[in-house]
């Protein structure tokens, strides 16, 4: 198979990634795992500047929480996405139960994505120092994530992209050094990655 543009052999990621993204029952599951089930129809919010939908962006943080239980990983929770609007619209009592099988307070990072209308964005939370002030405990433990300057988002789509790449980096300790350029190459390999269920 070529690329059409270049005529150049495609990879057989670029092939996976074409099929996921071509015509199908928009209801095939395209992968299923963590209780979770991604379908075409999803996979499709994958393609260039389209939002990402709920499932793409809990099944990513999954694969973030999944990778981080390797040795030499920070030790990582991400709540779901249904998490923050739980939340609010019914307080503590609404969510206590979301954390009965996890230690927050054995974690390093906790990640929370939270959709405002028309925007992803990503909390973080530094060895659970956000859920201790949230539920009102005392503590003295102060938390400091310094990430310094941060690629920003320069269109009106790609916000759950930054937020899962964002999520990455700090999961794997690494800079912040992508930018918008690299948003294209993102969608293709978080595809490939949530068909394989494993990250690159």
């Amino acid at each position: 198979i070529e690329d059409a543009e270049t005529n150049q052999p495609k990879s057989a990621m670029e092939r996976e990634v074409s099929a996921a993204f071509g015509r199908g029952d928009p209801g095939e599951i395209m992968s299923s795992a963590f209780k979770l089930k991604v379908t075409r129809e999803d996979i499709h919010t994958l393609m260039d500047l389209q939002w990402l939908n709920d499932e793409i962006i809990n099944f990513y943080m999954c694969l973030l929480v999944e990778r981080n239980k390797k040795e030499g990983y920070p030790a990582v929770h991400a709540f779901s996405t249904f998490f923050y609007p739980k939340l609010i619209s019914g307080g503590y009592n609404a969510v206590r139960r979301w954390t009965r099988d996890v230690d927050l307070f054995k974690k390093d990072l906790i990640f929370v994505p939270i959709h405002l209308r028309h925007h992803w964005t990503l909390v973080v939370s530094q060895t659970g120092f956000f859920f201790r002030i949230g539920w009102g405990e005392k503590t003295s433990k102060k938390s400091h994530l310094g990430f310094g300057e941060i690629p920003q988002q320069e269109n009106g789509s790609d916000c759950g992209v930054f937020l899962c790449k964002y999520a990455d980096y700090i999961s794997r300790d690494k800079p912040i050094t992508f930018t918008q350029d690299d948003m294209p190459y993102f969608r293709k390999k978080m595809v490939w990655e949530i068909i394989h269920q494993q990250l690159l």
